[in-house]
């Protein structure tokens, strides 16, 4: 039995100081690369992979990656590495959800033509309002950011989003309402 179990426990020693020797990396699809990580760059990270000195050399985007382990047992995080036009795209989405309202976005005139005419009229202003983007005049952004493609394509985004959900709620409600208003001049 003793001759049995040393070779095993030399066996899992091994096989636990082999993984541990290397570093690895693992992507935000949940893949771990086993490499030698060559050069961390603000962006990206450039390594070969693990046991095989003459392999190419690979670059992957820290904005894919959620961490490295080191050989030595420390690590880096990249929950929040992203490129910068990352960022100004995610600025824009964010101040979006603060600061457009979906104000002229023509849901008044969708409930009001709903309530007015019935369901099947009111769903004509409610798609082609839902269907247009938002005037930038209605966008109320910050006149400077604006300037910049990246924050402007997040900002219009969501505005478009919010502008959406506005103009069919408005819709739902005035159907409901619509509704509510011919159930009751029927029973009377």
């Amino acid at each position: 039995m003793r001759s049995f179990v040393i070779p095993v426990a030399f066996f899992i020693v091994s096989a636990t100081t082999d993984c541990i020797s290397q570093d690895i990396i693992t992507t935000k699809s949940g893949e771990d690369i086993l490499a030698k990580v060559l050069e961390v760059n603000p962006f990206e990270i450039k390594y070969k992979k693990y046991g095989n000195d003459e392999s190419p050399l690979y670059t992957i985007l820290k904005s894919d990656l959620v961490m490295i382990r080191y050989d030595d047992g420390t690590k880096d995080i990249f929950m929040e590495a992203q490129a910068p036009a990352e960022n100004m795209v995610m600025k824009g989405q964010r101040d979006a959800l603060v600061n457009y309202t979906g104000r002229n976005s023509g849901a008044a005139w969708t409930g009001i033509t709903t309530v007015l005419f019935s369901p099947l009229v009111g769903v004509i202003p409610a798609a082609l309002c839902a269907s247009s983007d938002p005037s930038d005049r209605n966008l109320m952004g910050d006149s400077e950011l604006m300037r910049n493609r990246d924050y402007k394509i997040g900002y219009r985004e969501n505005a478009r989003k919010t502008k959406k959900k506005r103009v069919w709620s408005s819709f739902a409600t005035a159907s409901g309402i619509w509704l509510i208003l011919v159930l009751a001049t029927n029973l009377q």
